[in-house]
C-alpha cells in the first residue's frame, strides 16, 4: 500500500459525490443566517479585541526628589486682591512667602464680575520719576532686601515688607511719604468691597507641607507663621473668608475614562478635565474671624497608555502621564472659640488666623493606571475560529433536523 493511501485513511474530512447532495429551500435559508450571524459574531469579536481597558495597581511609590505641581482657581467674594496673601510651608523647611510667580489675581466687582487683572504683587513701580539720589526712608526699619536701592524704602511696598521683616504692624500708610505719594490708603479703601479670584500653579516639593490664604503681610516671628491682621480687621467693611473652590488639582489630570476612584480611598489640567474631590466647592461663612482647613491625602499616579511599558528610571515609566489624585476632608471653625455648631459636644479653641489652609501629606503608595486591551491577539483568533466553527456546526445540525422533519412529513402523507 502506497503512502498515498495511508495518508488517505488519516482523512478526518470525508467527502461525498456531487450526484449525492441534495440541496433544500430550508438549507439555503440556514446557510444565509449563518454568514449573517458569522458576521455579525466577528464584528463584535473585534469590537472587543480593539477596546482599551484600565487596569489598576497598587505598587510603592519609588520617587524621590520630585517637585509636585498644584493647579488652583478660587474665587474669594468678600476679601479684595489687595490683602490677600499666598505662602506656602513644608517640613523640609522650604518657606515661600507672598507667592506671586505663575499667580494671576483678578479683582471682582461686588456682583462678582470681573475688574481687571493683576499679579499678586498690586503695586506700581511708581518710584521711577524720582530724583537719582533720592533715598526713601524706612522708618525704624531695615530696608527690605527687594528695594530696587539698596539701604533705602523706595516705594510703600517696601515700607511695608521693611514692617513685615521684623514684625512690625502696618495701618494705613498715614504719615509715610512714599505711601501718601501713591495714594495707599485711598487705592485701599476704593477696593474695600471687592472679591477676587486666584488661579494658577504653585510647584512644592514633594513632601507634607502646607498652603494657605490669608490677609495681610505675612512674616515669622519667634518661629511662628503670623500675618498683619489690621486692614483685615480694623475696617468696617463685611471681609469674610466665603469662597469657591472653581479647581484644585496635583499635577496634570488623568483621562475621563480612567476609574475614579482608583483606589478606595479616593474619590473623584492642564491634559484632562477629570473631578476632583474639591472642584466647584462652595463655602460660605458671614463671620470676620472664621477659617476653613483643608487636610488633603495625595497619592502619586500614573497613567501607562497603551505600548508604554513600565521598565522606569528612578520610578517614572517613560511616555507615562505622572501625575496625583487626592482626599480630603474638611474642618472650619470660628476663631472667636466657643461651641462648634456642626458638632454638638465639641468646643472650638479661641485664636487663630482667618483665611483657607491646605495641608497636604504624600502616600507612600502609587496608583499605576495601565490601558491593556482585553484580549490578546492569539485570543482573538481563537475566538474567531470558535466563532465560525461553532455557527457552522449548530447550522449544520438545525438544517439536518428539519431536512429530516420534511421527510417524515412527505412519508406520513403519502401513506
Amino acid at each position: 500500500m502506497g503512502r498515498g493511501n495511508r495518508l488517505t485513511r488519516l482523512d478526518a474530512f470525508t467527502k461525498t459525490v456531487e450526484d449525492a447532495r441534495v440541496r433544500t429551500t430550508t438549507g439555503g435559508v440556514v446557510t444565509i443566517s449563518s454568514i449573517l450571524l458569522i458576521l455579525f459574531l466577528i464584528i463584535s469579536e473585534w469590537r472587543d479585541y480593539s477596546r482599551v481597558i484600565i487596569r489598576p495597581e497598587l505598587v510603592v511609590d519609588k520617587t524621590r526628589g520630585q517637585r509636585m505641581d498644584i493647579h488652583l482657581n478660587i474665587t474669594f467674594h468678600h476679601v479684595p486682591c489687595e490683602l490677600l496673601t499666598l505662602d506656602v510651608m513644608d517640613v523640609s523647611g522650604e518657606l515661600q512667602v507672598g507667592v506671586h510667580h505663575g499667580i494671576i489675581k483678578t479683582r471682582l466687582s461686588p456682583q462678582g464680575q470681573p475688574i481687571s487683572l493683576t499679579a499678586v504683587n498690586l503695586h506700581a513701580d511708581v518710584a521711577e520719576h524720582l530724583a537719582p539720589d533720592y533715598c526713601g526712608n524706612c522708618y525704624g526699619a531695615p530696608a527690605p532686601p527687594s528695594s530696587k536701592k539698596k539701604g533705602c524704602c523706595q516705594t510703600c511696598e517696601d515700607v511695608r515688607d521693611a514692617y513685615a521683616a521684623i514684625g512690625w504692624a502696618f495701618e494705613r500708610g498715614e504719615g509715610v511719604e512714599q505711601c501718601e505719594r501713591e495714594h495707599y490708603a485711598e487705592h485701599l479703601d476704593s477696593m474695600r468691597n471687592e472679591g477676587c479670584n486666584i488661579a494658577g500653579d504653585l510647584k512644592v516639593n514633594k513632601v507634607v507641607g502646607n498652603f494657605h490664604f490669608a490677609p495681610g503681610k505675612s512674616f515669622s516671628s519667634a518661629q511662628l507663621h503670623v500675618h498683619d491682621l489690621n486692614q483685615y480687621l480694623n475696617t468696617d467693611a463685611k471681609h469674610t473668608f466665603s469662597h469657591h473652590i472653581h479647581r484644585l488639582s496635583f499635577g496634570p489630570q488623568l483621562p475621563d475614562h480612567v476609574p475614579q476612584p482608583a483606589i478606595p480611598a479616593l474619590a473623584g489640567t492642564p491634559y484632562y478635565q477629570s473631578k476632583n474631590p474639591l472642584d466647584d466647592t462652595p463655602h460660605f461663612t458671614d463671620q470676620k474671624n472664621y477659617n476653613y482647613m483643608y487636610f488633603i491625602k495625595v497619592v502619586s499616579t500614573s497613567y501607562l497608555p497603551l505600548g508604554v511599558s513600565d521598565n522606569d528610571h528612578d520610578g517614572i515609566a517613560k511616555g507615562a502621564v505622572e501625575t496625583h489624585q487626592y482626599s480630603v476632608t474638611s474642618h472650619s471653625r470660628s476663631l472667636m472659640g466657643g461651641a462648634d455648631p456642626e458638632h454638638a459636644h465639641a468646643i472650638n479653641a479661641r485664636g487663630g488666623i482667618p483665611g483657607i489652609f491646605f495641608s497636604y501629606d504624600i502616600s507612600p503608595m502609587k496608583v499605576i493606571n495601565r490601558e491593556t486591551r482585553s484580549k490578546s491577539f492569539v485570543g482573538f483568533l481563537t475566538g474567531i475560529c470558535a466563532i465560525i466553527g461553532g455557527t457552522l456546526t449548530v447550522a449544520a445540525a438545525v438544517d439536518r433536523g428539519v431536512y429530516e422533519g420534511v421527510l417524515r412529513v412527505k412519508k406520513m402523507h403519502h401513506t
